[in-house]
């Protein structure tokens, strides 16, 4: 067995030998050297190749080209992550077309949990903080964060968990030597810091939109399952739901505004059976199951155990949880507390004090952290 890393790299960088045809060559050769060293004739009995295909899997100039993705790879500190090692992610192995190397920085571990959290690069205001809450609340669970590091909801996903300390994943459409989109530079370096950036893509690879579709199968080829926070009718999110249908995974999709066109594309895939978000139980009960030393009711107890809970009376729990999805006006929250205005006025008082919560106009509360 081989290890030397330029076999892999070159294998996984010839043009129109993509993820499926690598796999069946590996299958059949086993290591990349071996795919590199054979002759033309070795290629005769394999009807998944195209002539194109074989010219290409022996062509010189392919096989010279390595050098330099390699002085590029190491020159921008990138990890090549192999499918055949011990950190490549465990779920994105088992999905129909794998990719065959990935490329990385910042560091992911095999026993961390992940869930994707996608949506429109135009988001509204609403979704926009939806998608921070769900990640922050996901992250005080424990949970990996994935998203791609697009405008939009996936921007606030990343935030999300980043603001409670958690891990996130981000998987670009790029090589990881371009920052897309730009103003994320400085994001992208607190990922990298607390968790990781993916491309299945060489550095150099510029983010054109036919490499969108490619990376949304690796978001969801990584997680359990796939939120959808806010999606137009075509947006690239529902491909990504898409695949995670096909890999098996569970779909979640956050209800909207019927009028919303941002709406449309979740409030459809509700209609086609996606699992309907109006709370943090609603995902975690789903993906209890996944977790092999906990039930789902004891997973789900862990967040009334998490930090922010911590020190609080009965009364500035029962407004904290209230408050945990999305500003709430003063009237709802003593409806779903059962507490009374003049309690509730005290408590927060409380909890503001405590830099737990703040006041929006209207007697509209909300979380700080």
């Amino acid at each position: 067995m081989h290890d030397n890393m330029e076999y892999w790299v070159w294998l996984g960088s010839i043009p129109g030998i993509g993820a499926v045809k690598s796999k069946k060559l590996l299958d059949f050769f086993e290591d990349p050297y071996n795919v590199f060293t054979a002759k033309e004739l070795d290629f005769a009995s394999f009807s998944f190749l195209s002539r194109t295909d074989v010219e290409n899997l022996v062509n010189k100039g392919n096989k010279e080209k390595v050098k330099k993705h390699i002085e590029n790879i190491n020159a921008n500190d990138i990890k090549i992550v192999t499918i055949k090692d011990e950190n490549y992610p465990e779920y994105l192995k088992n999905i129909y077309d794998p990719p065959i190397t990935l490329y990385m920085k910042g560091n992911m571990t095999k026993q961390e949990k992940y869930l994707a959290v996608v949506g429109s690069r135009k988001a509204t205001s609403y979704g926009l903080n939806m998608a921070e809450v769900v990640s922050r609340e996901l992250s005080r669970c424990g949970i990996t964060v994935v998203s791609g590091m697009a405008r939009g909801i996936d921007t606030f996903a990343h935030k999300g968990a980043l603001s409670v300390g958690g891990k996130t994943v981000a998987v670009l459409g790029c090589g990881l030597d371009i920052v897309y989109p730009y103003e994320n530079k400085k994001l992208m370096e607190n990922i990298i810091e607390n968790g990781a950036c993916l491309s299945e893509f060489l550095p150099g690879t510029q983010p054109v939109a036919g490499n969108f579709p490619a990376r949304n199968r690796i978001i969801s080829g990584i997680s359990m399952g796939v939120i959808v926070i806010e999606a137009g009718e075509r947006s690239g999110s529902l491909i990504t739901a898409n695949f995670a249908l096909e890999q098996g995974r569970e779909v979640f999709a956050l209800p909207g505004n019927v009028n919303s066109l941002n709406s449309t594309g979740t409030n459809k895939l509700i209609k086609e059976g996606a699992k309907m978000v109006t709370s943090l139980e609603d995902i975690l009960e789903e993906i209890g199951a996944y977790f092999n030393d906990n039930n789902k009711d004891s997973f789900t107890k862990k967040l009334k155990d998490d930090k922010l809970l911590k020190g609080l009376d009965k009364d500035e729990v029962k407004i904290v949880e209230c408050l945990k999805l999305e500003p709430t006006h003063i009237d709802i929250i003593a409806n779903k507390t059962g507490l009374n205005i003049k309690v509730i006025n005290s408590v927060i008082v409380m909890l503001e004090l405590k830099g737990l919560v703040e006041q929006l106009p209207g007697k509209v509360y909300k979380l700080k952290l």
